[in-house]
């Protein structure tokens, strides 16, 4: 028997889930979470570094889903300064890098359908 059959119920942080799955998913489920990790898995960024890599992520969407990502402890915001202009990068916690090794298993199998079923193509120039 696997862990998520010990219970009907997980609790975590006052939140009930169904199953460890679900668990999961709440931390890093939706379209620019694992993204977001994911450029954040090498060295910490600044707001506007994490917005130009996701150019298709709305500027309400980054600052909410970094708040998330924050809230659940996947990722610090360290600021720098007392008075505006203010730095503040964000980089993965402990319990962000732990993450890791699914980053690295997502971002092998996008790398294989991409060989497999898509192709490359670059970028449009603004404007065109």
């Amino acid at each position: 028997m696997g862990i998520e059959c010990k219970s009907d119920l997980i609790k975590v942080n006052n939140k009930v889930y169904p199953c460890t799955v679900s668990l999961a998913m709440d931390l890093v489920g939706g379209k620019w979470k694992v993204v977001m990790l994911y450029h954040l898995k090498d060295t910490g960024k600044r707001y506007s570094e994490l917005g130009k890599d996701m150019p298709g992520i709305t500027e309400r969407t980054l600052s909410l889903q970094l708040k998330q990502l924050e809230e659940d402890g996947l990722i610090s915001r360290e600021v720098f300064g007392e008075k505006p202009p203010i730095k503040v990068i964000y980089s993965l916690t402990d319990f962000g890098r732990s993450f890791i090794p699914v980053l690295d298993a997502v971002l092998g199998w996008g790398n294989q359908i991409a060989l497999q079923k898509g192709e490359f193509v670059n970028k449009p120039l603004k404007g065109i």
